[in-house]
Formats: C-alpha cells, sequence, structure tokens
C-alpha cells in the first residue's frame, strides 16, 4: 500500500470526524464541553468506552502480545470484569450524590483543598503520559509508512496527528466526543473483524478450519498457574486494581459516564461494557494469533524454510520479512518489536483491504482515546485549578487550556521518540502504576476509614509513595529472590500510599 493511498485514507476518515463534530457542537458551552449537558444516552457511552479504554495500543501491541504471552493476557481481562463492579457500585454512586463535574473535588470534600488538589495532579500526570504514549504509537506507524517516506521530520508528523485531534474536539467536548468515541469503535472493530476474515482467506480457511488452527496451536492458552508474571492470580489482581483506577479514578473515563443523566442508566453502561469489553479482547488476541500464523506461513514460502508455530515468538521470521519488504528499522535491529507485527503484514504481505481496514482501525482506536484524553485534561485543569464553573462563559480560556494541553503532548511525544523500543502496552501500565498508586491510597483511604488527613502530608505522601514502590522494585531480587514484580507495581505503590496517609492522619471527630 502507498503511502499517498494510507494518507487519503487518514483524510477521508478525518472528514467524517468533523463532519460529526459540526453537528455536536454547534451552541456548545461549557457545561456541552464538561459535562454533555448531562444528556448522552448510555448505550452510546457504553460502545464508545470500548475504544476508548482499548486505543491503539491495544489495536497493534495485543496481538503482537500473542507471541510472547499467548492469551495470558485474557486474565488480566477478567480482572477487569471485578474492577467494573467495584466502579458501577461503589465509585458512580459516590459521584453521583455528589453531582461531581470533576471526580477529584471528592478530595475536597473528604479531606481538603492539599489532597483535592494532588489527586487532581496525580491525574494530569498520569494521563498526559497515556495519551502520550498512545499518539507516540499511531504517530510511530504513520511516520514509518506515510512521512517518513517522503522526508517528513518526525516533530512535524507528530503536529499533525494532533492538530486533527485539537480541531473536532476543541468545540463541543465531551459533547462531540461521545459520538465521536461510538463512531471510532465501530470501525476499529470492523476493521478487526475484516483483518482475521481476509487473513483467513489468504490462508484458505474456513471459520470452522481458522477456529481449529487456533487452538491446536500453543498461541492461545489462556490460563497459567506456575509461579510467574503470568500466574492467573496475580494477572486477576492487577486487571482489578487497574480497571479500578485507570477507569475508575481517572477523569477521562468517568468523564463519558457522569455525561449521563442518572446513576442507573451510568450503571447500565458499565454493565453493558464488562462483556463487550471481554469479547473484543478475545478478538484482538485471536487476530494476534493468525497473525503470527500467517508470518510463519509467508516466511517458509519465500525462504524455504520449514519454520513450525510452536507458540513462541518467531522473531527470525518477522525480520527476515522485514528486510524482505525493504523496512529498514525493523529488518538492521537484532529484534523484531511485537508492535510491529501487524502494520508490517497488513500494509506489505496481505490483501490491500487488510491495510486499509488497518489504517482505518488504528486511527479509529487511537483516536478514541487520544481525543477525550485531551477533553479530559483540559476539563481538569479548568474546573480543578482554575476553579472554573460549568455555567461560566470562559470558553476563550478553555480553548487555550485546550491548546497548551495539545502542545504539552506534542512536546512528551517528542521526548517518548527517544526511549527503548519494548512493548508499548507494558511500558503504558508500568507507568500508569507509578502514577496512579498515589490516587488509589487516596481515594481508598477516603472510602475505606473514617480518618481525617489534610494540608501538606498529603502531598509529601503521594510523592515518596512512587518513589518507595520504584525502590522496591529496583531491588525486588532482595525482597522477592527471583520473583520480577509487574503490573502488581500498581497495588504496591497504592499500599504505600494508604499506609503513609495513615501514618499522617488523625481520628476525624
Amino acid at each position: 500500500m502507498t503511502p499517498l493511498i494510507i494518507l487519503s485514507i487518514t483524510g477521508a476518515y478525518f472528514a467524517l470526524l468533523l463532519l460529526v463534530s459540526y453537528f455536536t457542537s454547534r451552541h456548545a458551552d461549557n457545561d456541552a464541553f464538561f459535562r454533555g449537558e448531562k444528556k448522552s444516552p448510555w448505550f452510546a457511552v457504553a460502545f464508545g468506552m470500548i475504544g476508548a479504554s482499548l486505543s491503539g495500543v491495544t489495536f497493534i501491541s495485543v496481538p503482537g502480545w500473542v507471541g510472547s504471552n499467548q492469551f495470558a493476557y485474557m486474565q488480566m481481562v477478567l480482572g477487569y470484569m471485578a474492577g467494573y463492579l467495584v466502579i458501577a457500585l461503589v465509585l458512580m454512586p459516590v459521584y453521583y450524590s455528589l453531582n461531581l463535574t470533576s471526580i477529584y473535588h471528592y478530595l475536597f470534600q473528604r479531606f481538603d483543598k492539599v489532597a483535592y488538589k494532588t489527586g487532581a495532579g496525580f491525574f494530569l500526570l498520569s494521563r498526559t503520559i497515556g495519551a502520550a504514549f498512545r499518539l507516540f504509537l499511531v504517530a510511530g506507524v504513520l511516520h514509518m509508512f506515510v512521512f517518513g517516506v517522503w522526508g517528513v521530520p518526525f516533530w512535524l508528523t507528530v503536529s499533525i496527528t494532533i492538530a486533527l485531534i485539537w480541531l473536532y474536539t476543541f468545540r463541543g467536548g465531551i459533547k462531540t466526543i461521545v459520538w465521536t468515541d461510538t463512531l471510532q469503535t465501530f470501525f476499529m472493530l470492523l476493521a478487526a473483524v475484516l483483518a482475521i476474515v481476509l487473513i483467513a482467506g489468504e490462508m484458505n480457511l474456513n471459520p470452522a478450519s481458522a477456529v481449529n488452527l487456533l487452538q491446536e496451536s500453543s498461541y492461545t492458552q489462556i490460563f497459567h498457574f506456575e509461579l510467574s508474571k503470568k500466574n492467573f492470580f496475580i494477572q486477576f489482581m492487577n486487571g482489578a486494581f487497574i480497571a479500578l483506577v485507570m477507569t475508575g479514578l481517572d477523569q477521562d473515563m468517568m468523564q463519558k459516564n457522569l455525561s449521563i443523566r442518572t446513576l442507573r442508566q451510568a450503571q447500565r453502561n458499565i454493565y453493558t461494557q464488562m462483556p463487550m469489553f471481554v469479547l473484543v479482547n478475545l478478538l484482538f488476541l485471536s487476530l494476534g494469533a493468525l497473525l503470527y500464523l500467517f508470518a510463519i506461513s509467508k516466511y517458509n514460502e519465500l525462504s524455504g524454510a520449514g519454520m513450525t508455530a510452536h507458540g513462541q515468538y518467531p522473531n527470525e521470521a518477522l525480520l527476515y520479512l522485514a528486510h524482505h519488504a525493504g523496512i529498514a528499522n525493523y529488518a538492521q535491529s537484532g529484534a523484531f518489536p511485537a508492535d510491529g507485527l501487524f502494520p508490517l503484514l497488513a500494509l506489505k504481505y496481505l490483501n490491500p483491504v487488510v491495510g486499509i481496514a488497518f489504517v482505518v482501525g488504528l486511527i479509529a482506536a487511537a483516536y478514541s482515546s487520544a481525543d477525550s484524553a485531551l477533553t479530559a485534561l483540559t476539563t481538569s485543569f479548568c474546573v480543578d485549578f482554575l476553579g472554573m464553573k460549568t455555567g461560566e462563559k470562559k470558553v476563550k480560556t478553555r480553548m487555550l487550556v485546550h491548546l497548551g494541553f495539545s502542545l504539552t503532548l506534542l512536546g512528551v511525544i517528542i521526548l517518548f521518540n527517544r526511549i527503548s523500543d519494548r512493548s508499548v502496552i507494558d511500558r503504558v501500565f508500568m507507568a500508569a502504576g507509578y502514577t496512579y498508586g498515589p490516587l488509589l491510597g487516596l481515594f481508598a483511604f477516603g472510602l475505606l476509614t473514617k480518618r481525617k488527613v489534610s494540608g501538606w502530608p498529603v502531598l509529601l505522601v503521594a510523592l515518596l509513595s512512587p518513589v518507595a514502590a520504584y525502590m522496591i522494585k529496583q531491588n525486588e531480587s532482595f525482597f522477592l529472590g527471583d520473583y520480577v514484580i509487574g503490573h502488581e507495581i500498581l497495588l504496591i505503590n497504592g499500599i504505600i500510599a494508604f499506609l503513609g496517609l495513615y501514618l499522617v492522619s488523625k481520628i476525624q471527630k
């Protein structure tokens, strides 16, 4: 697929988003931007949140992860379900009873202004990192296969990417996001289904034989009970806390829920989202297994080798295919990045329709999370730090903040371009473990105790708990022997923050 075709698809897709934005952002004020005027349909929010939860990270990294981890990620997905239940039954009633625009205002009502600003500040840091990682992934693919081919520098590729997001979100905010996310989730899922169908067709597999091939391969192993990072109980626990923190304690995800009129409808949204999330992740893992099986088959065809698929990362085959396709960045490295699996095969080896589906799906998946993240960052800063009310007409101030966060994301993504090439999805969760940990500790302390904590000790605890968690991680062999700490760093961080708050608190009279 040529760069011009990819660029044309991208342009047509954004023209559609701009059309949706035009109709949803007319006469939009701050109430529409921050809360969607409390008129968002719960079913649209539920469907759109699938795309926002998954993002471009899932679209590329989860299929690539299958090579080394099989379907073990499903263990974490099952843990997400437990986290979503806590969100629906515990957190949502609290947020709706207080009629919150920013969920961090709960910390002000429960503790004081310092706790409130601390919570909001850690969200801004956490979501900026998460959104930047997701956009970095998409910008990297677009740069390698489109703009980089024409000699365009990476920073300009990123600038164009962010400018397009800003263009369709700066007026309507969450009122626009609810509907663009719905549209983008549809395209993302359509792209995944089309890719699976067409890959199976190229391998001469009918639905029954495709299912049998997947079942016979070791790629589809889900449950692992050995003491390792893949252990079911560890992954289930990690998934529960990741969902609780990165959805329930995240203004980005909760802002959509709080735009729904009633608590009952918002809970219905969560309950509907749960089974859809399981099925969608299973879909992407199946796509990953088929991609690896196709890669091995193509390698054998082109090289005359006889490599077999035993659930092991076929680095040799993928490096060979990258070299054969003339992609120097992949071919010259010693190890093929798992994040490159889907783009390499979709754009260089599979039916052109798969390439079109990949481009549309990638853009849809990435931007369905990035656009809402930008809106949530703007909302949190305006409400939590500028004290802006939904009824105020400070539209120009809000637009300036929106532009400011767009430029911030640009700078962070350019910085990320210099970091290591390990799996993007792992980096997102590991980074979140450090920056979301203090939020977990603050909210857990507020909900589970009746003790009072206030003043600068709260900020001190929030700053020191990630440092303490990092020190434990760096010295894990001393504390845990051969065990390697993974995503559970989030829980460790939260527990440290909780205990620290307990030490500086007093009994509330």
